[in-house]
């Protein structure tokens, strides 16, 4: 079970996420992310580069495996997941912390910026795809006025700004507010207003944290 909460006040927020599994079979996979994590905490810092806190997260994160079912499985970074910078009102905030080696990224950590440090296992290809139904979505923090001719749309988007601004929210919370919103919020995505989250996947067996 994928536990990834947050909180704010006025703008000023956390981004946290675990895994909690209910068989001692996947002990191995969740301390893998876990010290991975704290490796990229410890290497964090004013100056670091993104690039040698993924290599080390790497090298923690893949010298785990995970025997499962009588198949030894190596823990793989997932390699197209990363951390961010964060700023007031916008969680992801344009800088990527690494979670595997890149060497093309020599971009430092700065004095007064924050960082979430998010580390990703898995024991299949290490690459997620998005998959299934989407249930959360946010506004583009950086998107500049669009003209919407649809005005359940605008409507829509007036109940958005209103009530989540550019913090995250779930589909569901939108039914209080606007009940016949499907097809007003996938105007919003088309246009780009809203950036729709559905989940990742790997490949279909693997397990992931």
């Amino acid at each position: 079970m994928k536990i990834d909460y947050g909180s704010q006040i006025d703008g000023l927020m956390t981004d946290c996420a675990f895994t909690v599994a209910f068989n001692p079979r996947y002990d191995n996979l969740l301390e893998a992310v876990k010290e991975a994590t704290n490796t990229g905490i410890k290497e964090a810092g004013i100056d670091a580069i993104f690039s040698e806190i993924g290599e080390r997260i790497q090298e923690t994160m893949e010298s785990y495996e995970v025997e499962i079912g009588n198949k030894t499985f190596p823990v793989k970074c997932i390699e197209n997941l990363c951390g961010h910078s964060m700023e007031r009102y916008k969680i992801h905030a344009g800088k990527s912390v690494n979670i595997v080696r890149n060497t093309q990224n020599h971009v430092r950590m700065v004095e007064g910026e924050q960082y979430a440090i998010e580390t990703f296992g898995s024991t299949g290809k290490g690459h997620v795809y998005e998959d299934l139904d989407c249930s959360h979505y946010m506004k583009d923090f950086d998107m500049e006025d669009v003209p919407i001719r649809d005005g359940k749309a605008r409507a829509l988007l007036n109940t958005i700004n209103r009530e989540f601004g550019t913090l995250a929210w779930c589909r569901k919370w939108l039914e209080e507010y606007y009940p016949r919103h499907i097809m007003p919020l996938k105007r919003l995505v088309d246009l780009g207003v809203v950036k729709a989250y559905p989940p990742l996947s790997d490949v279909r067996g693997c397990y992931t944290a």
